[in-house]
């Protein structure tokens, strides 16, 4: 089964990092995927940019709005998200719990089964 972990945090305190503490917590993170990756259970595993320089696009009465970033007034924005193929949810929440431990801050990770509509557009890496 596939499911999404998708990761929040607050995107101001992460962007106050120095490189090297960027880098610390990305070879620590990379550790934690290492141990999916290594079974062939890891699919993509993605970083978002900045809120700050994304779009929002909204459709109201039939006409398109585009917005600059996202306006949700959060404590914590959506950073990226990790697609894991295990067999259980429980298995995915082990996997959260263990990026958590590696990326510093409170953060929260949502774990959601994934419904597949285009298999042929997966990576290798990935099984259905």
């Amino acid at each position: 089964m596939l499911y999404a972990i998708l990761c929040y945090n607050d995107e101001k305190a992460v962007s106050t990092w120095t490189k090297e503490e960027d880098d610390a917590c990305m070879a620590r993170l990379g550790e934690v995927q290492d141990g999916l990756r290594s079974v062939g259970k890891l699919g993509p595993v993605v970083r978002l940019q900045n809120t700050t320089e994304a779009k929002t696009l909204r459709k109201a009465n039939g006409e398109h709005v585009v917005f600059d970033g996202p306006f949700a007034e959060t404590k914590e924005q959506f950073l990226g998200f990790y697609v894991a193929d295990v067999d259980t949810i429980d298995e995915a929440v082990d996997f959260a719990k263990k990026l958590s431990v590696a990326n510093p801050g409170p953060g929260a990770y949502e774990i959601r089964p994934l419904r597949i509509y285009l298999p042929s557009a997966l990576p290798d890496t990935v099984a259905v």
